[in-house]
């Protein structure tokens, strides 16, 4: 009878735990899974898959299917991040954030928390939250390189001037730019470069 009444026990003290909310290893896998997939996928599928709107919003510094159709063509071009390691997943509910160091992309050498939503059974990345690492000379000398591609749409001294405007920007302010889902940031850090 005490080992009956010892299991019985044993079994609440379980569901309590996860009534509670504890995550599920599945979920920390899931979201493990949608953030590396997200960062080396060539797949525009996986756009909208893995990403909310405004995840797609946040990176590409437009809105609507505006955001969407860019997620698709940089998807093709595989020129964004390559990899991401990830690490500190916590899940609350259908919420988690996760930090990720990146390589690839602008966001080349940083390490950022990312917020994820739970939609239906898919886990989706929502929003890169901050920065747990950043080191602005690698993102400055991403920029400093796509400017002098041939592709360019910007002046030599355009972007010789923007590149200085970077280097020189707090770090607060750098980083707040990168992470606005506007160009507003930008334009004041290196606005000038233009008049």
């Amino acid at each position: 009878m005490r080992r009956f009444v010892f299991a019985c026990l044993l079994i609440a003290s379980v569901f309590a735990l996860v009534a509670c909310g504890s995550s599920s290893p599945s979920d920390e896998s899931q979201i493990e899974e949608a953030i590396e997939t997200s960062a080396a996928s060539s797949d525009p599928a996986d756009c909208k898959k893995l990403s909310t709107q405004n995840f797609m919003e946040q990176t590409d510094k437009s809105s609507g299917s505006e955001a969407v159709k860019s997620c698709e063509e940089e998807a093709k071009k595989e020129e964004g991040v390559e990899k991401a390691v990830v690490s500190n997943v916590e899940v609350e509910g259908s919420k988690a954030t996760a930090e990720a160091a990146l390589s690839g992309g602008v966001f080349d050498g940083q390490e950022v928390e990312i917020a994820l939503v739970k939609e239906g059974e898919q886990w989706k990345l929502d929003e890169i939250a901050r920065f747990t690492s950043f080191d602005s000379a690698k993102v400055t000398a991403f920029f400093a390189k796509e400017f002098a591609k041939p592709s360019s749409e910007i002046s030599k001294s355009q972007a010789s001037c923007v590149v200085k405007s970077l280097e020189g920007a707090p770090k607060a302010e750098f980083e707040e730019a990168l992470l606005s889902p506007s160009t507003k940031g930008f334009e004041e850090i290196a606005g000038s470069c233009f008049s």
